[in-house]
């Protein structure tokens, strides 16, 4: 007997919409994107007192090797440590703004383990680095971090860190002085911060802002990107801030001194590589760098070669390392390099946070005239912004430790207000 194949045409419609339906589902599953990232964070460990305390002398000392200061001209005059620091590596997705591309970064956040559930919270932006693990979600590699750790954690603040794309868990090529980059890293590890703070039951309390070297000019725009988003920020201070960084570039390039830092060059290499990947500028190191040269700027970059290396394989010189056709190209700032470096300036706009920025006389990184300049154009401004000198001795990394123990005093008269 045949089967009977005669389907009502209500029947057949119900079994049509119900093939359809389940394709449907089935190619709706195929498309559904991947899980976007989490902040994950994991327990690193804990700075005792005994270990603070010791950052402070023993360290500090190795710290200021070859520095114009010593550890003996800073003596007694840190906070003793009160508390010891609970240190948290934390992992975030972020953008990279100039790209469009989602990845992600890291950062470190330190608790002081004083049992109150709220506390004041700094973001540290770190300076330039030559290894790429040296930054703060990895603090025993990074010795400025320590220092923050242990002058500020230890005394009841939150200490936060973003290391920066390219540098910690990222995948990145390292995005130096990278400006919209710079920014969105800051601002994400600081709502990373902010849900590993709620998972340990810890309201956030006032928020400051302090960095060093490239830190401080990451500082800078990070602070003017905060006020733009109308988050308050109680105070912010910078020791040795890049905050010019055309002026500063133009400077190394075209006007070179004899007391300028070997490591300039390194600088320079890094940033033209940056640049070229980040800001669509194709072909710029090959266009700027002397071909003798070509490859080792090219290793360092890519963290093939250390800059002991690079320096003993190219020039203590910025305009040796440099074709003298590109460096011409400062003379009007027009070129697609300057315009870029242009806009990476971190000072031109009214700043609302009191501010204060630390310079060394002595510094042969950061010029002094372009050192006091932001606070000088912001004074015009009528702003509450301060240039303070470290002395006529203070070098690069002297003022950096001139600042921790002269801005804490400061963050704590905020506080009390």
């Amino acid at each position: 007997m045949k089967p009977n194949l005669n389907f009502s045409p209500q029947l057949l419609a119900i079994v049509l919409l119900a093939g359809f339906l389940f394709l449907l589902s089935g190619c709706k599953k195929e498309n559904t994107p991947p899980a976007q990232p989490k902040v994950t964070w994991q327990y690193i460990e804990t700075y005792d007192l005994q270990k603070l305390n010791h950052i402070l002398n023993v360290e500090l000392e190795e710290f200021l090797t070859g520095s114009t200061m010593q550890a003996s001209d800073f003596q007694g005059q840190f906070a003793v440590p009160a508390y010891p620091v609970k240190l948290y590596r934390v992992t975030y997705p972020t953008v990279v703004p100039e790209l469009g591309k989602s990845t992600v970064a890291s950062g470190l956040v330190a608790i002081p383990d004083n049992g109150l559930d709220s506390m004041p919270l700094i973001s540290y932006q770190h300076g330039t680095v030559v290894v790429r693990s040296a930054c703060p979600s990895n603090p025993d590699s990074s010795m400025e971090t320590k220092l923050m750790i242990a002058q500020f954690a230890s005394q009841g603040y939150i200490v936060i860190g973003a290391d920066m794309i390219g540098l910690g868990v990222s995948d990145q090529p390292h995005a130096d002085f990278v400006r919209l980059s710079a920014e969105q890293a800051c601002i994400d590890m600081l709502s990373a911060a902010g849900q590993v703070l709620k998972e340990q039951k810890i309201r956030q309390g006032p928020l400051f802002l302090h960095g060093w070297s490239q830190g401080g000019w990451a500082t800078m725009t990070f602070l003017r990107r905060l006020e733009a988003m109308n988050i308050s920020v109680t105070a912010a201070s910078t020791a040795c801030a890049a905050a010019d960084f055309f002026a500063l570039m133009d400077r190394w390039i075209n006007n070179p001194q004899p007391g300028d830092s070997p490591a300039l060059p390194a600088v320079v290499a890094n940033c033209l590589f940056a640049y070229e990947y980040y800001n669509g500028l194709t072909g710029l190191p090959s266009s700027a760098i002397r071909p003798e040269y070509f490859q080792a700027s090219n290793d360092l970059y890519g963290w093939k070669m250390d800059i002991i290396t690079f320096l003993t394989q190219t020039t203590i010189n910025v305009s040796e390392l440099l074709r003298p056709e590109f460096m011409a190209t400062g003379n009007t700032g027009s070129a697609p390099f300057w315009q870029v470096l242009e806009q990476a300036q971190a000072y031109r706009w009214r700043c609302q946070a009191p501010l204060r920025m630390y310079y060394g006389e002595a510094d042969v990184i950061i010029p002094v005239y372009l050192s006091t300049l932001p606070a000088a154009y912001q004074n015009q401004l009528g702003c509450n912004t301060i240039a303070i000198s470290a002395g006529a001795i203070a070098d690069h990394s002297s003022t950096y430790v001139y600042s921790l123990i002269h801005v804490k005093p400061w963050f704590d008269e905020l506080l009390n207000k």
